[in-house]
């Protein structure tokens, strides 16, 4: 599960064409976006999503703020933080809120988190809408058993 966010978070799309910044905080924001609409689909099919796929998603994040010198309190402290982020992330995405198909981004979650859409590069918040629009329909398009694997064959 990891390892398929981070792929998708690492689509030369978001750094080349969109313009944001390769740092780990946005990788973060991407695969928490990513993760948060395969909950909502999930959601949108009646379905329970599984706990460890999100413990899993933790404990690797955990382990590389480990890994990059962090002690811990600065890791339970950065854990916290990103929970937030994620949850704020979760019950913001989808304007539409509905348990139907319906999926409409929320732009103003997208410019809270990523800093280069509120002056220089507002005329590229539509190209990411659209991206992550296109990528909810094609993996509401999956089946849930292989919604994961299966989103890596996303193309925008």
């Amino acid at each position: 599960m990891y390892n398929i966010l981070l792929t998708l978070s690492r689509n030369i799309f978001f750094y080349k064409k969109i313009g944001l910044p390769d740092t780990f905080e946005t990788r973060i924001y991407l695969m928490f976006l990513h993760f948060s609409i395969f909950m909502i689909i999930t959601k949108k099919k009646s379905s329970k999503f599984d706990q460890d796929l999100y413990d899993q998603l933790f404990n690797h994040i955990e382990y590389n703020l480990r890994e990059k010198g962090l002690g811990d309190v600065t890791v339970n402290k950065k854990m916290k933080e990103l929970n937030k982020i994620l949850y704020d992330i979760l019950l913001k995405l989808d304007l539409t809120g509905s348990k139907n198909r319906n999926f409409t981004i929320n732009p103003d979650l997208l410019k809270k988190y990523f800093s280069v859409f509120k002056v220089e590069e507002l005329h590229k918040l539509p190209e990411l809408i659209e991206y992550f629009d296109d990528f909810f329909n094609f993996c509401f398009e999956l089946s849930l058993n292989n919604m994961l694997e299966d989103a890596l064959k996303f193309k925008n």
